[in-house]
């Protein structure tokens, strides 16, 4: 089988977290220490509590949580505010059966009473019985036609999405032809009609099919930009720093890495030996990077260590296969770094754990990928055709793995995908743009000299344009026709496409309307209704965005619920009469976001 491997303000960090809990399948709650990732007794009572308790209330306040006593509810995720409010992300199963599209998060106050639900299914979740017409074989067959691969279990489940309520099998597709490198697709069909409601793959790639169509249709070839060796003060001055308690057998060490894109750089190894040092940083909850050896690995396990007996790494050409390792495990490491520091968010899963890479992945992979069944980045070598070289850099990397903390979080869904694997839909664009948003604040918080931070994506990759995408100003890529507000063609846009609404609204807010220099990049952002927007600083912007993304969306978020979700954040944040929740307001309306043109549910 193949897969897809595939200041910070101190107000603001005050009021983001003070416990977060993640409460397992079963109603298990864990509550993690800031500074040890280890769970107490007390934490973990308190968390069963809170949990409980939340489930009491979205089954006593039916009406609004859209919960029958035919659903289970299961608790995924517990955020606790430092001022006691609670809240609870659970996903359903109606009659024993997995709802899709059947998450909900129950918000409580500090007394555990009930405030306020956000679902993702506005519609009543019911089947009357669970006796399909399809076989659990002929949904196999059918899947593994679609996705063209090995089908595995055909599971029945709910599918709510989309206004639908409908009796369906889920079923894994391994080894699919339609997913670059091989890999896993999910494909839901209907077990009474036999449709496909859903192929969606399990790997979020950051090259899409329709951009490396585009590219080779106009004859680009993207030959990504290195970056000069960075000086030791400043590989000093970018260091570093303790994420978790050392838990792996050898002795912390910092050794120095010689990148592809970044120049020199410090990196936290082990020491294993007299003259034997590992990739793997146990500080920052054991991230390590692996070389895949040109495989399509579908285990981290599978990969090979990277040693070495000097504590050196790489030397900047591509040659070297460890100057790619060398990019990604600082790239992995400053996305981390970024989450613990400024969101107070420990690990993609916050829950203490490091993330995993694999370079050299498979053969001639122009592409970078987030493989969440491996907890992996996966980085392929280059195709020869459309990228010469390892798609390594910084900011692929931040984008990639904020994929991992939305699967973790709101699980963002694209509300379709075409047979080619270009996906489509309100909530795939808002996933792509919060990727875009966070990956561009990781290049903020790590502030390297050979990369430069600023609000292009991709602007290493050596295209034509000089980025692939940019938050000030999206419709200034003409590569995936990036829209700069939002219309009702926002509904079915490619996700990469349509990802610029709540990107710029994001840019607005955080620097506001207008000509201005940051750094050394010109920015000159528009407005819908020509109106003119003072931001309010990235900081408080990015504590905006994080605390809606983990607090009030769920999987089927559109743009207006985005607007919904960052105005209850601010007004949490900052109070609903500040200037900050007025911002938000100004920054959506100045994308064509707006409570009069909301959709009707």
């Amino acid at each position: 089988m193949r897969t897809p491997h595939i200041r910070r303000l101190a107000i603001a960090l005050a009021v983001t977290t003070a416990a977060t809990i993640t409460a397992g399948g079963v109603g298990t709650a864990f509550a993690t220490s800031a500074s040890t990732g280890t769970a107490s007794v007390a934490s973990v009572k308190a968390a069963k509590s809170v949990v409980d308790a939340a489930r009491a209330a979205a089954f006593a306040h039916a009406s609004a949580t859209g919960v029958s006593k035919d659903d289970t509810l299961t608790a995924t995720d517990t955020l606790i505010d430092p001022d006691g409010k609670q809240h609870v992300r659970f996903v359903r199963a109606h009659k024993g059966l997995p709802v899709l599209g059947g998450d909900l998060v129950v918000h409580l106050d500090a007394k555990s009473t009930y405030l306020d639900v956000t679902r993702a299914s506005r519609h009543e979740v019911t089947v009357a019985a669970k006796a399909p017409k399809l076989t659990a074989e002929q949904a196999k067959a059918k899947a593994a036609s679609r996705a063209k691969g090995d089908a595995g279990a055909a599971e029945l489940v709910v599918d709510a999405r989309a206004g639908r309520t409908t009796l369906a099998y889920q079923i894994k597709v391994s080894n699919s032809r339609t997913t670059e490198a091989g890999g896993v697709r999910t494909v839901v069909i209907d077990a009474t009609t036999g449709a496909v409601l859903t192929d969606i793959p399990a790997a979020d790639t950051f090259i899409s099919p329709s951009l490396r169509a585009k590219l080779r249709q106009s004859g680009q070839k993207a030959t990504p930009r290195t970056g000069a060796t960075a000086s030791g003060a400043a590989a000093a001055a970018s260091g570093a720093r303790p994420f978790n308690p050392p838990r792996a057998a050898g002795i912390p060490s910092v050794g120095s890495g010689a990148s592809i894109f970044v120049g020199q750089v410090p990196l936290n190894t082990l020491k294993t030996g007299t003259s034997s040092y590992l990739l793997k940083d146990a500080t920052r909850g054991n991230t390590e990077t692996r070389d895949a050896g040109g495989r399509e690995l579908e285990k981290f396990s599978l990969g090979k260590a990277f040693t070495s007996t000097s504590n050196n790494w790489g030397n900047g050409a591509v040659s070297n296969r460890q100057s790619a390792a060398v990019d990604a495990q600082y790239g992995i490491v400053s996305t981390l770094d970024f989450y613990k520091k400024v969101l107070n968010r420990n690990g993609v899963k916050n829950d203490g754990a490091g993330a995993h890479a694999m370079v050299h992945f498979g053969s001639n992979v122009g592409n970078a990928f987030w493989y969440s069944e491996c907890g992996c980045m996966l980085y392929g070598d280059g195709d020869g055709q459309d990228f010469t070289q390892p798609l390594v850099v910084l900011d692929v990397t931040g984008h990639e793995l904020t994929h991992g903390v939305v699967d973790a979080t709101a699980n963002l869904q694209p509300t379709r995908v075409d047979e080619q694997g270009n996906q489509f839909g309100e909530p795939g664009s808002l996933n792509e743009s919060l990727a875009d948003i966070f990956g561009s604040n990781v290049e903020f918080q790590t502030n390297n000299p050979a990369n430069p931070p600023n609000y292009l994506i991709g602007e290493k990759l050596g295209l034509a344009q000089q980025f692939l995408r940019r938050l000030d100003r999206p419709s200034l890529d003409k590569l995936e026709r990036t829209v700069d507000y939002w219309s009702p063609a926002s509904y079915d846009a490619e996700v990469h496409g349509g990802s610029g609404v709540s990107s710029h609204a994001y840019y607005l807010l955080a620097e506001g309307s207008g000509k201005k220099t940051i750094g050394k990049v010109d920015y000159d952002s528009p407005t819908y209704d020509g109106s003119t927007v003072t931001g309010i600083g990235r900081d408080k912007a990015t504590q905006i965005f994080y605390r809606a993304l983990t607090r009030y969306m769920v999987s089927s978020t559109d743009f207006h619920g985005a607007r919904t979700a960052t105005l209850k954040a601010a007004s949490d944040l900052y109070g609903a009469n500040s200037a900050e929740y007025k911002t938000v307001d100004k920054a959506w309306a100045a994308v064509n976001v707006t409570v009069a043109n909301t959709p009707k549910r």
